[in-house]
């Protein structure tokens, strides 16, 4: 092997063992065996702890295993019983527990809808607010920015929703102990900042124990000489300092905050928080910071207070025009991270958590595990197409795939993303662009052959010509995910990463790992040919014969569908994710559990389509609870249908409360404008590697493919939520990648000056690339084909969704895409085909070479 494929190699074997020690182990294990195994010293009384845990989870075997030891523990304390450095600790019990927990847990988190988690109700004080108008608008906020709040998380893909006037439910998926208090904290700190001047007095009143009218004694943490907190009073005015923007005297408070980020004291290396004011706040620092300038040997201070506690008293050495200001203390790294987080994130009114519960996967386990096995099975399917059509090309292929999903996992493991139903629907989308990019290069490979190459010959050409078209389809689904992944929230954040690093991936092992293991083999003389089959062979179909009658029949069917769905089924179209609904709360008997699959198929035998039905849990261990959330006014239905259909559960409704979307207007709005950004970008990156004709075609052919689907989706009655939104951005991804192929191949026909109109060099690329068209559509629709037949509730409608769109995907680039760049030059040839492109000198060297193998069998 020589050097370079040595290295190649080596960085192969890396990342693929890397990404392996990433995901393991894939799944959790119970914190009580970990416990047991990973004690030293181990004596009567951790026997004692261990046994007593044991005990405690079969007495009560829906209560959190967590509970049940740290229940075990009691007062005991642990910290000699493991290697931990929990020096420093407030509690060094529940400090090791929480690594303990961090230990077992298995490196690929699930969401919400694939694990449960934990459930809070939130209850707002909107006393203070006064009219209706302003508590419904501060609870709408407070709804965005919790979703803010618990989106610094990590990609957690949470479900917040308004409950009623005042309360807000807040859903997080399977979540540790540690990062449980953690949530806690976030969710209900108000963050009210005040910047309030400190009385130029402050240490001679203090020793005369007198505080002026106006003025409250604070005290702010810091450290002394040996290192050690210690809490130093102040003097401070109640109000906050005020400073005039035009006519107006107004407070400096963190209303006026851009950004909050946690940082280091450039000299003490201590936590501390930037503050970063807009222009009016900015304006405001710089007038109080004027005013509070040394004058002669007397100083001024200003104090930081958050929710009534004071932070800091920096002294103020002279006005600070800049608009920043930082926040000092004696702050832990974790400490500082959440307290920005809350700063950038302030709420209009205090809340408080009325109640924890642990919750059922939303979608359901025998959804899930019906998705997981279909999913399963579409792969196997694709994998055994490939093997089968492209023999031992397909092969290396499928070797290719399986890395793919290592290194996707891999990336995913490491930075802690939650791995949801729209995560799901990027994978699928990578494994579709994963086989595309072999079938590209593979076919390119027989064309080569065909030309009479020698098999090396073909393998250079086929990977040389299939690299441009490759480069092209992944970069504009980049362009497109890595904006859904940066300005996207909840799914569409987890959508958009899933999608970024699979793609990213997918090019790593299309170009790098299938091309190493060819030339390996060709060193070694144990590759002599390279047999396929060819079933679709060359094919001279006149395609733009139809492409006006397809133009028009394609926008009426998306003008009927569309009118249909906005003028017929009206508000009837919105599922509960987008339009809220009831929840309805049920008690049942004991031993009388239903299972939930059960439960929807009775519901929607009712005439309610897509409710979210889950078991909660008190996490103190008590009775488990039903709740169903379905369409407004639909509550006293869905308990009629449950009560007929299952007596023995003696179904008791507790509560039933109007609930608010769980796509809030914040998500749509984030997610219309990635999408719209993406779709731009798109536009200007083929415009500038191809022409501004394409370029359109290419929009409006992705355009066209949302329109139709969701036309589709309106005539058969489904409703819109939140797992549509997912396929919808899956099929933007299947469309471009799809028209990027065919205009690759257009621009090279143009460019090597084959003869004929404009009209019949778009006609010989298309029937060029039908076989590969073909085979990359038939194998992503045989997998998300085996979704549709499995799967159940919202992975049906995904799957539904997306198998529309592969459809009017596949069918665009033709009649959408190819007629309209036709249509934009009026029938002529574009600049594109006056230039002239040269085989690569790789390519013209290995004509010179002796052939290893004639061209493969036909």
């Amino acid at each position: 092997m020589n050097r370079n494929h040595l290295w190649k190699l080596l960085i192969i074997i890396f990342v693929i063992a890397w990404s392996a020690f990433e995901i393991y182990p894939p799944t959790g294990m119970s914190i009580i065996e970990v416990f047991r195994e990973e004690g030293i010293k181990k004596d009567s009384t951790f026997s004692n702890i261990v046994e007593r845990a044991q005990q405690l989870q079969k007495e009560n075997p829906n209560r959190p295993l967590f509970s049940d030891l740290k229940e075990a523990v009691g007062t005991n304390e642990i910290a000699r019983y493991f290697p931990f450095d929990v020096k420093g600790e407030k509690d060094p019990n529940s400090a090791v527990l929480y690594r303990l927990q961090q230990d077992a847990a298995g490196k690929i988190k699930l969401g919400l809808d694939l694990q449960g988690g934990t459930s809070f109700l939130v209850a707002m004080d909107t006393n203070k607010l006064g009219q209706s108008s302003q508590k419904d608008t501060a609870l709408a906020n407070a709804v965005e920015v919790i979703r803010k709040r618990v989106d610094k998380l990590g990609v957690a893909e949470p479900l917040i929703q308004p409950v009623g006037t005042d309360k807000i439910l807040i859903q997080l998926p399977g979540l540790s102990e540690a990062a449980k208090d953690s949530a806690r904290r976030q969710i209900q700190k108000a963050a009210f900042l005040e910047f309030r001047k400190v009385h130029p007095n402050s240490d001679e009143l203090l020793a005369q124990n007198i505080v002026p009218p106006g003025y409250e004694i604070l005290r702010a943490p810091s450290k002394d000489a040996n290192g050690n907190k210690t809490m130093i009073p102040y003097i401070v005015e109640r109000a906050p300092a005020t400073g005039m923007i035009g006519t107006n005297r107004v407070a400096l408070t963190g209303k006026y905050v851009k950004q909050a980020r946690p940082e280091r004291d450039p000299v003490t290396n201590d936590p501390e928080i930037r503050l970063d004011f807009n222009s009016e706040g900015a304006e405001l620092f710089a007038q109080i910071t004027r005013e509070l300038a040394p004058k002669g040997n007397k100083h001024f201070y200003l104090a930081i207070v958050l929710d009534g506690e004071l932070y800091s008293a920096p002294r103020i050495l002279g006005e600070i025009p800049g608009g920043s200001a930082r926040i000092t203390g004696s702050f832990e790294v974790s400490e500082a991270i959440e307290l920005a987080n809350v700063l950038e994130n302030p709420l209009e009114a205090p809340v408080e958590i009325r109640d924890e519960r642990s919750v059922d996967p939303s979608l359901g386990k025998d959804t899930i595990k019906s998705g997981v096995n279909s999913a399963i099975y579409g792969t196997i399917a694709v994998a055994g197409f490939m093997a089968i059509y492209y023999l031992f090309a397909g092969m290396v292929a499928n070797i290719a795939l399986i890395t793919n999903i290592i290194l996707l996992f891999g990336v995913m493991c490491y930075s802690g993303a939650t791995l949801t139903l729209p995560g799901i629907a990027g994978i699928v989308l990578t494994v579709g662009m994963a086989v595309d990019a072999n079938v590209l290069i593979f076919e390119r490979i027989r064309e080569e052959s065909a030309k009479g190459k020698s098999l090396r010959g073909a393998l250079a050409a086929g990977y040389s010509r299939a690299f441009g078209t490759i480069f092209d389809s992944h970069v504009t689904t980049l362009i497109s995910s890595i904006i859904l992944w940066n300005m996207g929230t909840g799914s569409i954040q987890g959508f958009g990463f899933s999608l970024t690093w699979g793609v990213a991936a997918s090019l790593f092992t299309a170009l790098v790992v299938t091309r190493l293991i060819f030339d390996f083999l060709l060193a070694k003389n144990w590759l002599k040919s390279l047999p396929m089959l060819h079933i679709i062979r060359s094919a001279k179909l006149n395609f733009m014969a139809l492409a006006k009658p397809a133009f028009v029949l394609s926008w009426t069917i998306i003008l009927v569908g569309i009118g249909y769905g906005l003028i017929a089924r009206g508000h009837n179209l919105l599922g509960t994710d987008f339009a809220g609904g009831d929840k309805l709360s049920l008690r049942f008997a004991p031993g009388q559990k239903v299972e939930v699959e059960k439960l929807r198929s009775a519901i929607t035998k009712a005439g309610i389509s897509d409710p979210l039905i889950q078991y909660q849990r008190d996490l103190t261990g008590g009775p488990e609870t039903l709740q169903v959330t379905s369409a407004f006014q639909t509550s006293e239905k869905v308990e009629s249908a449950l009560k007929t259909d299952f007596p023995a559960a003696s179904f008791e409704r507790t509560a039933v409360d109007k609930i608010g979307p769980t796509i809030g207007a914040e998500i749509q709005r984030t997610a219309i404008i990635a999408s719209l950004l993406s779709l731009f970008g798109i536009l200007v990156y083929v415009a500038f590697r191809y022409e501004f004709s394409f370029a359109v075609g290419a929009v409006l052919a992705v355009i066209h493919d949302v329109l139709m689907t969701f036309g589709c989706y309106f005539l058969a009655g489904r409703q819109l939520n939140a797992t549509t939104i997912a396929a919808i951005l899956t099929i933007i991804g299947f469309s471009t990648n799809d028209t990027i192929v065919i205009f690759d191949r257009i621009r090279e026909d143009l460019k090597l000056g084959v003869r004929g109109s404009f009209r019949d060099v778009i006609n010989q690329a298309l029937n060029q690339t039908l076989s590969r068209t073909i085979i990359t559509s038939g194998t992503v629709f045989l997998a998300t084909l085996a979704l549709f037949i499995f799967g159940g509730g919202a992975i049906n409608d995904f799957a539904f969704t997306f198998l529309v769109g592969i459809i009017t995907g596949t069918y665009s680039s033709i009649y959408i895409a190819s007629a309209l760049v036709l249509w934009w030059h009026g029938g002529n040839r574009p600049k594109t085909g006056s230039q002239v492109v040269m085989e690569s000198s790789e390519t013209k060297r290995d004509e010179r070479m002796p052939r290893v193998s004639p061209s493969p069998s036909r």
